[in-house]
């Protein structure tokens, strides 16, 4: 494998300077290839995912596909716009010059995709990725090889290897990968391999986008209608059976209504994802891998081990991979299920008298990914929102900040670094490059030696710096 990724990254590596000089024109032309060859390969793209998670077609198409097209159709819309020079203020010292930022490309990057949403987390740094002019290498999951094909397949025959390519395999890929000195390194995945890929950039100084996870908590106060906070989350937590990196994690409740919770959310469970007693599996995702089934289940045994109470839910089908939406009651907060992202169905609950509480405890904690606030008090939203740190925050829903591109989505500290979507993305595979135009009226010389008799000029030079 290494002897077939090294002559392709040198091929970008020369193509880097032709593509640096492409206009608008030519980079749109390309984002309407991409969403072509998305369009052509609609019904591989459906049976991969439903191949790899037992996606259902609607699922795909919301979160998946059509989340790209728009993603796609939105960078077509503004990159003439995003690609303009930026004029910026003067100082002393360019008080005539012209001051602007341009967006360069930053070269050849590698974008490292997860599985469990395989192709919209491949796809979306790529038309950032490609609107902001780059040479582009895609290493996607092998845990969901079907969708990884499919992407091999519509990206080898769509573009010159030159432009993108795309390497299929095993950790031992990415590991080759990320010995080769990229430009950018745009990564998806769980914080311990973030810290694996930041590490190996810093031996090249590589810039890295990380997109990351972790505990991304709900906070739910005693003002906010409960059945439709608890309808949300269900939706939130479920959707790809838990497997979404800003997923709901926890939910911290004001005490008095924790038995609403319970019954409400296990309402919307049920008329979410059940035909009576059975659950739909045609509606409900699988989970991922037989190593994750098992995961998942030991930090729910544990978890009740540790003292807490199954409210409902929790049912096992290991042979079709499947565990059914759990809820956990007085949860300990120093089991491993506290200490570790989920990713999967199952869903703690832990009580708190004040709102205080509550953001102490998720203070205690690293930055999530995301996090969830269902309360009818702006006071209480803004106190918590003030007193937080997060990557992204929802009031009174969840997800849907992340289907927005004129927001920017990324995480902070161990849930990431850098942001991807609209502008953002666009920024994050371009360097911004300070240019100053200086004009004949230049008064720089003032500062040159001999300073002599320029001591005076200090007083006055430092009011006006």
């Amino acid at each position: 494998m290494e002897q077939q990724i090294k002559p392709v990254f040198d091929l970008q590596q020369k193509h880097k300077f032709d593509l640096r000089k492409t206009d608008a024109k030519t980079r749109i032309g390309k984002l309407k290839l991409l969403k072509l060859a998305l369009e052509n390969a609609e019904e591989e793209i459906f049976a991969a995912l439903e191949k790899d998670l037992r996606k259902n077609r609607f699922e795909s198409a919301v979160t998946e596909l059509y989340f790209t097209y728009a993603e796609i159709d939105f960078a077509i819309k503004k990159l003439r716009s995003w690609m303009k020079p930026e004029s910026a203020g003067r100082t002393m010292s360019n008080l005539f010059a012209s001051n602007k930022i341009y967006y360069e490309p930053k070269g050849v990057c590698l974008i490292i995709a997860p599985w469990n949403y395989p192709l919209q987390l491949m796809m979306s740094p790529l038309v950032s990725a490609i609107a902001a002019g780059n040479c582009v290498i895609l290493k996607p999951s092998e845990l969901s090889e079907a969708t990884a094909g499919v992407i091999n397949k519509m990206i080898t025959t769509t573009f010159d290897p030159k432009e993108i390519a795309c390497f299929e395999g095993d950790a031992g890929v990415s590991t080759e990968l990320l010995k080769l000195p990229f430009d950018h390194i745009f990564f998806t995945g769980s914080t311990a391999i973030g810290k694996v890929v930041m590490e190996a950039a810093a031996k090249n100084l590589t810039s890295v986008t990380l997109e990351l996870g972790g505990k991304s908590p709900v906070i739910v106060d005693e003002t906010c209608d409960i059945k439709k906070a608890a309808e949300k989350i269900a939706w939130g937590k479920l959707v790809n059976a838990g497997q979404t990196c800003i997923a709901p994690d926890y939910v911290l409740i004001e005490e008095s209504k924790l038995n609403d919770f319970v019954g409400d959310y296990k309402t919307a469970v049920q008329k979410m994802f059940f035909e009576g007693a059975e659950i739909n599996q045609k509606d409900y995702a699988k989970i991922i891998s037989e190593k994750q089934f098992k995961r998942l289940n030991k930090l729910m045994n544990d978890a009740v081990a540790d003292g807490a109470v199954l409210a409902f839910g929790g049912e096992k089908d290991e042979q079709n991979l499947t565990l059914l939406p759990a809820l956990l009651t007085s949860v300990n907060e120093k089991s491993d299920i506290m200490q570790e992202e989920i990713f999967g169905p199952v869903l703690p609950v832990i009580t708190f008298k004040n709102v205080q509480e509550a953001i102490d405890l998720v203070n205690s904690k690293s930055k999530p990914l995301a996090l969830y606030i269902f309360s009818g008090s702006k006071q209480n939203q803004h106190k918590i929102i003030n007193q937080t740190s997060a990557g992204g925050t929802c009031v009174n829903d969840v997800l849907v900040h992340i289907s927005n591109p004129n927001l920017p989505f990324g995480g902070v500290n161990s849930s990431g670094m850098g942001s991807c979507h609209g502008v953002f993305g666009f920024k994050t595979f371009s360097h911004e490059r300070a240019v100053v135009f200086q004009s004949k009226l230049g008064m720089t010389s003032m500062i040159y030696p001999p300073y002599g008799k320029k001591m005076g000029l200090l007083k006055w030079l430092k009011k006006l710096m």
